[in-house]
């Protein structure tokens, strides 16, 4: 009997493998080393005789075996599938307490046995994880597959909440110890993700609401629609005014060079002398002028009649927001 746990394991990794649906991506070999280990752990702060222990390992291994003939009654299936092993191994003292403890795992069931809490409580063991997150996806997408269940949101977050809080419980002092902590966090993470959830449910039907309401359509861009012609606007007279403050000073200057040049240029001209000067102060006098003029022009206002087509505006011919188109 010292080499059961090695068999048994041999035989269940074995009988996964050739016969196991991979829909089934939660109660899978994983799951199954997973309550191994947690079984080993508990037996270790229960200090557990060998043979309790062999029968608990024993039980772990085989406790979702039936998943690969009836997931609905799984538990009956496994409970067959390890007399059957046991009873070719010669260990039929180990089946009435595997079997019982095997039992004990289904949903709902209250174990009466030490080994029933034990295994119960390391097929739990996931509630207190810290990757609770990981494992309840796992059995969520496995009920997509395997049963055609399909869960909102909203509704996988209820249904965990209503598991950890009012379904499950530790019936082991280790497992309350090991697992008891991380458990309340998990439950509060839980809530916490629902409530978020709620709030971002309400804000959309409040979206959807604000979309759908004529009122809030229409005064909820006036107050753009405003603030963007009150900055053009400004931004115009800001242009304008720099126009007027560049043309300004060429004015101003060009009238001091005009009023210079007559007073000082021109009487020299009548000295037969000063004949090279003539051809220069024509020149300069000139592109003074031509200064002056295009200065005048440029503060001179744009009057605009406001009247434009759909080709104007889609060749750019036309500011739909510059003052004199706006206002039409």
């Amino acid at each position: 009997m010292k080499d059961i746990i090695a068999k048994s394991e041999h035989h269940v990794l074995s009988f996964f493998n050739a016969n196991l649906n991979t829909n089934y991506v939660y109660h899978n070999i994983a799951h199954t080393q997973r309550v191994v280990q947690q079984a080993a752990v508990l037996a270790d702060l229960e200090l557990l005789e060998e043979e309790e222990r062999q029968k608990l390992s024993v039980a772990a291994w085989f406790h979702d075996t039936g998943y690969v003939l009836h997931p609905l009654n799984h538990e009956e299936e496994s409970v067959r599938i390890a007399t059957e092993f046991l009873t070719k191994l010669g260990a039929e003292h180990f089946i009435a307490d595997v079997s019982q403890a095997i039992l004990a795992t289904k949903l709902g069931e209250k174990p009466i046995t030490k080994l029933g809490r034990l295994l119960k409580d390391a097929d739990c063991s996931h509630v207190g994880s810290e990757n609770y997150n990981e494992y309840s996806e796992l059995l969520r997408k496995e009920f997509e597959l395997s049963q055609t269940k399909t869960f909102t949101d909203q509704e996988w977050l209820q249904s965990n909440i209503n598991f950890l809080v009012h379904k499950h419980q530790f019936y082991s002092v280790g497992g309350a110890k090991l697992w008891g902590t991380q458990k309340s966090k998990n439950i509060a993470v839980q809530l916490k993700a629902q409530k978020k959830l709620g709030r971002l449910k309400e804000k959309l039907v409040q979206k959807k609401e604000e979309v759908t309401s004529p009122k809030k359509v229409k005064e909820a861009p006036g107050r753009g629609i405003e603030t963007m012609f009150r900055v053009a606007l400004r931004n115009h007279i800001t242009l304008s005014d720099i126009a007027d403050t560049k043309a300004n000073i060429l004015l101003s200057v060009n009238a001091i060079i005009i009023s210079m040049t007559i007073s000082t240029l021109i009487p020299k001209l009548d000295n037969p002398s000063n004949a090279y000067l003539l051809i220069p102060s024509v020149i300069f006098i000139f592109f003074t002028m031509v200064s002056i003029i295009l200065s005048i022009l440029a503060t001179r206002p744009n009057v605009t009649q406001g009247k434009f087509t759909k080709e104007d505006v889609a060749a750019k011919k036309v500011n739909l927001i510059f003052l004199g188109t706006s206002t039409k």
